[in-house]
């Protein structure tokens, strides 16, 4: 243990006592929200950036008169305080404008995720009783597909946002921006109403089984989230700017990126979405002093070409998850990041990690009460003793990680509550009590001296959830879909590694019905393009004869993971869809090798 590695650590031991005052638990009725904030800003920061987005600036005067106007509408249009209003358009001022505007009067924005279409966007859109749908121009066709399958008002429950030169004459749809062009912009008066236990938002995760699910988001978790990485992941001031890249239908994006902004004055710089190639462009001409990431950000970054003058850049701090171990060290190096701040949380879940002592490689501490336990991964199941109690795993071994339900550390859920029950483990160590299952593995790690505050790495996930290209793909939601094609029998999915790619690359194996002769691939991939979210896609087909299960007829998946898309080890034919490509082709000996040697374009 270094001197400098003490002094580091004790120098945050003031951010860490006011965070922890900050973090206290609070009653439920406890004013705050982040509309609040907003209406701060525009007070005492009026003339200063809050938004700079494809060559726009606005205030934050201007946009808190934006999101007065929006608020104002929503309420003559009769939403009030616990409506849900769908919101589903690209990173933009009016998405910031409206969840603030539907925050101030004590609604839940609903936000849908923009690469959704067909069943599983009709399927999100109700299962939060929208009374609302606002899109923007951008996804039109995506709305378009799907309203007539909603129990929504064509000509009066549908709004369109323009968007640039994008502005679609719709008969089903009025124009948001001329019916609120004409509106108060002075606050509603609502946001002061406000309370931490009153759900904000409707964040949609992908869980183990079905469709996606509705996360309740609390005023609490926002304002907890935008804290914390504002004041002390960030070290925000109004002078600061952050490169904001990021989905924000996420809660990534708009409560550790927005909401640091909205915590402390600091502007926001947007992108529709992340581009490598701009990344530095935009930085050094924006004057970006923090970045929002996820670690398949980083690794792009990483992948670039290499300039003596990466380091000269702004950017002194950054926050996100997702840093891989070996990706870590060569970026901050590279890019001359000062701070990273590597945080853990789950949109449903009641625990976070935050690595607030900067060290590296971890996702640092928690000051919620967790155990990692043993857990069985072929068998899909927690490992328990001979008293039915969990067994927690020795320091520096992975465990699947539990995190304690109680009054300081609620369990949100979600809107469906027999999914919310099946996120919980009870009888874990006691009769009686319960613990929210987060369904990664994580282990400790020792990072020198942190003031006895145990550090924790993430390991992978586990069950029937992967992650790919920074979204949580359901493997039984996925096999629903897939189904569905006339000419499949059966469908076990389930997520394979790519050498030098974060994440899980979705693999599906097949069997299909006993009338079909020959596969129909390219038929298969415009089905699949149609049904599934992109990212949900499966990257690998395998054609089996018959569909491996247990006696008790659960579908095998160990097995399938470990051989994976290895046709020199397996003898079912494998189908791949390259990146790029609209429909798949067989995989060959050289395309494997190519995989295997990261020269695919994975």
């Amino acid at each position: 243990m270094g001197i400098m590695d003490v002094v580091s650590t004790l120098a945050r031991v003031p951010t860490l006592l006011q965070l922890k005052k900050a973090m206290a638990p609070k009653p439920d009725e406890t004013a705050g929200s982040f509309a609040v904030w907003v209406e701060a800003n525009a007070e005492n920061l009026a003339s200063h950036p809050a938004i700079v987005f494809e060559g726009r600036e606005v205030t934050w005067l201007a946009f808190n008169a934006l999101a007065n106007r929006y608020a104002h509408y929503l309420k003559s249009r009769g939403i009030q305080r616990g409506d849900c209003v769908s919101v589903m358009m690209d990173n933009r001022i009016e998405f910031l404008a409206l969840v603030v505007a539907i925050n101030k009067i004590g609604a839940i924005g609903g936000l849908l995720n923009n690469n959704l279409t067909g069943r599983q966007l009709t399927h999100c859109i109700a299962v939060i009783h929208s009374k609302l749908c606002i899109f923007g121009a951008e996804v039109t066709d995506a709305i378009d597909a799907v309203r007539g399958d909603l129990s929504l008002t064509e000509g009066e429950d549908f709004f369109v946002v323009p968007d640039n030169d994008l502005a679609p004459t719709l008969n089903w749809a009025q124009n948001f921006t001329t019916v609120t062009d004409d509106q108060e912009t002075s606050n509603p008066g609502d946001a002061t109403d406000n309370t931490i236990g009153e759900t904000a938002l409707y964040i949609f995760t992908s869980g183990t089984t079905g469709l996606p699910k509705a996360a309740l988001t609390s005023n609490r978790r926002y304002i907890m989230g935008g804290g914390l990485s504002g004041q002390a992941g960030l070290k925000l001031k109004p002078s600061d700017r952050i490169y904001l890249c990021l989905p924000l239908y996420h809660a990534t994006g708009l409560m550790i990126g927005a909401g640091a902004a909205f915590a402390t004055g600091a502007s926001m710089f947007i992108r529709r979405r992340f581009s490598a190639s701009k990344f530095l462009d935009d930085v050094r001409t924006h004057h970006c002093t923090g970045f929002v990431y996820i670690g398949e950000l980083c690794r792009y970054l990483t992948n670039t070409a290499a300039k003596s003058d990466d380091h000269k850049n702004p950017i002194r701090a950054m926050i996100g998850n997702g840093m891989r171990p070996d990706v870590w060290i060569n970026f901050k190096n590279r890019f001359g990041i000062d701070t990273v701040c590597e945080f853990y949380g789950a949109s449903e879940g009641n625990v976070s990690f935050a690595n607030l002592f900067n060290k590296d490689c971890t996702v640092g501490m928690t000051s919620s009460i967790v155990s990692l336990v043993s857990y069985d991964i072929d068998e899909d199941e927690i490992v328990r003793d001979a008293d039915g109690f969990c067994i927690p795993v020795a320091d520096g071994e992975p465990g699947l990680m539990l995190g304690k339900i109680s009054e300081e550390a609620k369990f949100d859920g979600y809107t469906d509550k027999e999914a919310s029950e099946k996120k919980i483990v009870r009888n874990a160590f006691e009769q009686g009590d319960a613990w929210f299952n987060s369904g990664d593995l994580m282990k400790t790690v020792d990072v020198g001296y942190t003031l006895n505050y145990p550090h924790y790495q993430f390991v992978d996930r586990v069950g029937d959830t992967f992650r790919w290209k920074s979204e949580n793909v359901s493997t039984n939601e996925v096999g629903e879909i897939i189904n569905g094609f006339d000419q499949v029998k059966f469908c076990n999915v389930y997520g394979v590694e790519l050498p030098g790619v974060d994440g899980r690359a979705g693999m599906a194996a097949l069997t299909l019905n006993e009338d079909a002769a020959t596969f129909d691939i390219e038929r298969f991939a415009e089905f699949a393009r149609k049904e599934l979210a992109i990212y949900a896609v499966p990257v690998f087909i395998r054609l089996q004869p018959e569909i491996d299960v247990t006696g008790t007829f659960k579908m095998i998946k160990g097995d399938l993971r470990k051989q994976a898309y290895h046709i020199d080890q397996i003898e079912d034919p494998v189908f791949v869809l390259l990146p790029g490509e609209s429909s798949y082709k067989p995989l060959s000996t050289e395309l494997l090798k190519m995989i295997r040697t990261s020269q695919a374009g994975f």
